[in-house]
């Protein structure tokens, strides 16, 4: 492994920020840890960078303990939310800086900044001032600079969390290129799913100093590990159910689970996809309380008597008005229930 925390602890006045973090990450992955504020998702890339001690557990960088370690010596890029450019210098002459330092020709680094302000939407812009930039070409530059040197390890604190949302687009599909192309081992923290589901190769979520779930993208939108992680993946359709055989008891009525699920008491999670609408003789009658327009699909919420409000995804020409009255019924295939 490239990376290895071994029982990561950071303490901020008794409380574990950061609660005995064990996590690994292999040479030319790209791992992104998510999380709501507050997690200890930025603590976790501080802590890997040298610049947040550990009050316990350890971080091993290839193959090398970092206890002691300051964070100049640690060869990782990086590059966090507050930019931290240098003011005095200009464009070109901060995204240079760590070329600088490692001895590269000027040749080289005129070559260098030039394809990664390419890269970043801002060609051409070596020679303008930082202080006239605006918050989101500030950030661009501040990810060009991280990316100069190819560090071995690049560490990124929400990236791209500035940009509009057409740019940000781009640039995930291009960073994703960009890091297979070079090998770059990737850790990033971010609070975006779609950020994370794009770029990585490996999802980390994080909750309360400690990690909830780790797998691939796809591994972890399947199947979350719990409410907690379905919820923050944006599922709103999670209930307690009791499940007994190939159905499970519900507020919303007997679904069905399909073979081989968990038994008894469990936590139940139906993708908005599964909840198909019929017409309201055919199924559990709900309200639709609102509608909103989604690009491909329109969400509907729904509210049934006395039963938690629905989620569903349905078809631009197929969704229903707000006020209408439907049926619906549980597509199994998007019906998981939750270890």
């Amino acid at each position: 492994m490239l990376l290895s925390l071994a029982g990561a602890t950071v303490r901020f006045g008794g409380r574990a920020v950061l609660d005995a973090v064990d996590l690994d990450v292999a040479e030319h992955q790209v791992v992104c840890v998510l999380g709501p504020s507050g997690s200890g998702k930025s603590t976790l890339l501080r802590a890997v960078a040298g610049l947040q001690p550990l009050d316990g557990g350890r971080v091993v960088l290839d193959g090398r303990d970092q206890t002691g370690v300051p964070a100049h010596r640690r060869e990782v890029g990086l590059m966090f939310q507050d930019h931290q450019l240098f003011p005095q210098r200009d464009v070109g002459g901060n995204v240079a800086f760590g070329l600088r330092m490692r001895g590269a020709s000027r040749a080289e680094q005129e070559a260098r900044v030039g394809e990664l302000l390419d890269l970043v939407g801002l060609p051409g812009a070596a020679r303008r001032a930082v202080a006239a930039l605006s918050g989101g070409e500030q950030q661009r530059v501040a990810l060009a600079r991280a990316l100069a040197p190819r560090p071995r390890l690049l560490m990124l604190d929400e990236p791209l969390g500035q940009l509009d949302r057409s740019l940000r687009e781009r640039l995930v599909v291009e960073l994703r290129e960009l890091f297979g192309r070079l090998g770059t081992t990737v850790l990033a923290v971010t609070h975006d799913q779609g950020e994370a589901f794009a770029l990585a190769d490996r999802v980390v979520v994080m909750r309360d100093g400690r990690i909830a779930q780790s797998g691939t993208p796809l591994e972890v939108w399947q199947r979350p590990a719990d409410a907690f992680v379905a919820r923050f993946l944006g599922f709103d359709n999670v209930v307690e159910a009791t499940v007994a055989g190939e159905a499970a008891d519900t507020p919303w009525g007997k679904v069905a689970v399909g073979e081989g699920a968990p038994q008894g008491t469990r936590t139940l999670l139906v993708r908005p996809a599964g909840v198909r609408l019929v017409p309201v003789d055919e199924g559990l009658p709900c309200t639709v309380t609102a509608r909103a327009f989604k690009g491909t699909h329109v969400t509907v919420h729904l509210q049934p008597r006395d039963a938690p409000r629905l989620e569903a995804a349905c078809a631009l020409r197929t969704a229903p008005e707000t006020g209408e009255t439907v049926g619906v019924r549980f597509d199994s295939s998007d019906v998981v229930v939750l270890d």
